[in-house]
């Protein structure tokens, strides 16, 4: 999914969300007791648009890597072209009507939040020679590429293939390193608190 997708992908991506999320709160009701209480976490958007930066950008930045690998012949066409990655990030709005539609939880609380990809706060404005002169830029932008490979490195092995690997992320590194040099962005995350409705 990125900004770039037609409308049936994204309503596809989208479905699928629902059914998962569904069942996933159909299991924890079985889970816990009447009037039990859970929190939940999850990667979302604020925006509505399902194809927003919000969303899309970060995978769209590793997108921009694989394209790159198989115009230099490293990644044959076909492989790339049949790869697709199960993420869909909710928005608060989708969340919640998903909540009520399943029916086995009433909301208490739903807030979203936002993490920068670094770690200073977002009024500092980055002079890009010396951030990546003394490292910092550097070293955060390694870091989210880490980040993103703990989530999607199983996926990207079975289907390129583990040899790559390494080549994928260290340029996956230097994309963001770039573009964290030059722009702010975060991730955004949807909370809920959810109470067990009592069984009718």
């Amino acid at each position: 999914m990125a900004s770039t997708s037609p409308s049936n992908v994204l309503e596809a991506y989208y479905k699928q969300f629902q059914r998962d999320f569904s069942i996933f709160l159909n299991c924890r009701a079985e889970e816990l007791v009447e009037g039990g209480r859970m929190v939940l976490t999850c990667l979302g958007r604020k925006s509505d648009d399902p194809s927003s930066k919000e969303g899309c950008y970060i995978l769209e930045l590793l997108a921009m890597v694989l394209n790159e690998m198989v115009l230099q012949g490293i990644i044959k066409d076909d492989k790339l072209n049949t790869f697709n990655i199960p993420w869909y990030t909710p928005s608060p709005s989708e969340v919640k009507l998903q909540v009520v539609t399943e029916g086995s939880f009433s909301i208490d609380r739903l807030e979203v939040f936002e993490v920068n990809w670094n770690t200073l706060n977002n009024e500092k404005t980055f002079d890009s020679e010396v951030e990546i002169s003394d490292g910092y830029i550097v070293a955060q932008g390694m870091r989210v590429a880490q980040g993103i490979r703990a989530i999607f490195e199983s996926l990207l092995v079975s289907h390129f293939g583990e040899a790559i690997i390494e080549e994928i992320f260290n340029r996956f590194g230097k994309i963001l390193i770039d573009r964290m040099s030059k722009e702010i962005n975060k991730f955004f995350f949807v909370t809920i608190s959810l109470t067990r409705k009592h069984n009718q």
